[in-house]
């Protein structure tokens, strides 16, 4: 795994006060750019915002003609309809409290289109009285578990039959059609994905045919996640949706493990070293509070400068690394740090640092790293 960060001039680094995430403009837009040349039309693509979060990311996709967005948080939805999204699908199902809250969005953006996934009847009937009651119609995904067992409904279950007939039959909701997410295939050769999806295919679409053969409309499909991108994008059927998140960003986790994605990592973390213990150490400032540490310790960044060194204690604001190569560091020193998972790294952070050309260019907010902003 070899991952470079572009050049950027010690006196710009020296203004950016560490850990900082830094985004890089440039790749951003290569990636966005290679996110439509793999979907073949922007009009295919439904991104989740999940991994950035920030509404001048959204911006720049509607910009590209990417106008179908996904969502995993109120928070988020709120945010993409803010930067001017018209299609956002909440690909969580919605229970308790959230189910007023997803109301009280759809009422303030009476203009947009706004739906939610669902698998149990409960939660349906609840979101179609409180619509009803609100005179607006909500869309209904139904969610599909097509092998992670996280949500969802096996697409060859009476149950998915009789729940997509009942989101036909109740007030304040319709019919959108499915949601297909497999986050679980991570194969690192692409045709080991690709005849993972085909083995789930043909009961998705069985299901798509009785739905459609009882009157019940299935126009789309919003289907699997950065790995499995390619593989729905090679597909003809009617209404897939593409459903990647990661690549706008990616990182290193995406980038050693499935070679194949065209993409680069667009974000890292500047760090600094902090301290020199011992002649084979150095203590860096990227703690568990300033990148993702749901990877095993030890493999939660790629650090360009020292890829060999062992990671050992990663601390809430200290990682510290082992090497007889180390002797060039000293404290101050500038670090980048690529994380392996970008996702809940960029929740970590109100704000990033963007360089373009080597040169700062702007500070995006994260806007919805939080759960609410307004509803």
């Amino acid at each position: 795994m070899q991952f470079q960060i572009p050049e950027v001039p010690l006196a710009v680094l020296d203004q950016i006060p560490s850990p900082a995430l830094v985004v890089f403009r440039d790749r951003v837009v290569a990636n966005i750019e290679s996110m439509i040349r793999v979907a073949g039309d922007p009009a295919r693509l439904r991104p989740h915002c999940k991994t950035h979060k920030m509404s001048a990311v959204v911006r720049m996709l509607i910009d590209r003609g990417v106008h179908k967005h996904k969502a995993a948080t109120i928070a988020e939805v709120e945010m993409l309809f803010d930067a001017g999204a018209r299609d956002v699908l909440l690909a969580y199902n919605p229970v308790g409290p959230n189910i007023g809250r997803i109301v009280k969005l759809a009422e303030k953006f009476r203009d947009r289109t706004l739906s939610v996934n669902c698998d149990d009847e409960g939660p349906l009937r609840s979101l179609s009285a409180a619509s009803d009651q609100s005179g607006i119609t909500i869309g209904v995904f139904l969610d599909l578990n097509v092998g992670q067992n996280r949500t969802g409904v096996s697409p060859l279950s009476q149950k998915a039959k009789d729940l997509y007939a009942l989101i036909r039959g109740l007030p304040g909701i319709q019919p959108r059609g499915f949601h297909v997410y497999d986050g679980h295939q991570r194969d690192a050769d692409i045709e080991q994905r690709r005849a993972a999806v085909q083995e789930v295919w043909g009961p998705v679409l069985e299901l798509r045919s009785h739905c459609e053969t009882a009157g019940f409309p299935v126009a789309a499909m919003v289907c699997g996640g950065t790995p499995t991108f390619p593989v729905y994008a090679s597909m003809t059927d009617d209404g897939i949706e593409l459903s990647p998140g990661t690549c706008v960003f990616h990182d290193a986790g995406y980038g050693s493990h499935f070679p194949d994605l065209p993409f680069t990592p667009a974000a890292a973390v500047l760090s600094r070293v902090v301290s020199r213990p011992a002649p084979d150490l150095a203590t860096l400032d990227v703690g568990n509070k300033a990148i993702a540490a749901d990877p095993p310790r030890g493999q939660r960044v790629y650090l360009p400068a020292a890829p060999d060194a062992q990671q050992g204690a990663h601390n809430e604001e200290h990682l510290v690394l082992q090497s007889d190569s180390l002797s060039a560091m000293q404290p101050g020193d500038h670090v980048w740090a690529i994380p392996v998972h970008i996702c809940p790294t960029s929740a970590l952070y109100d704000h990033v640092v963007v360089i373009e050309d080597g040169q700062l260019v702007d500070d995006w907010p994260v806007t919805s790293r939080n759960r609410k902003l307004t509803i």
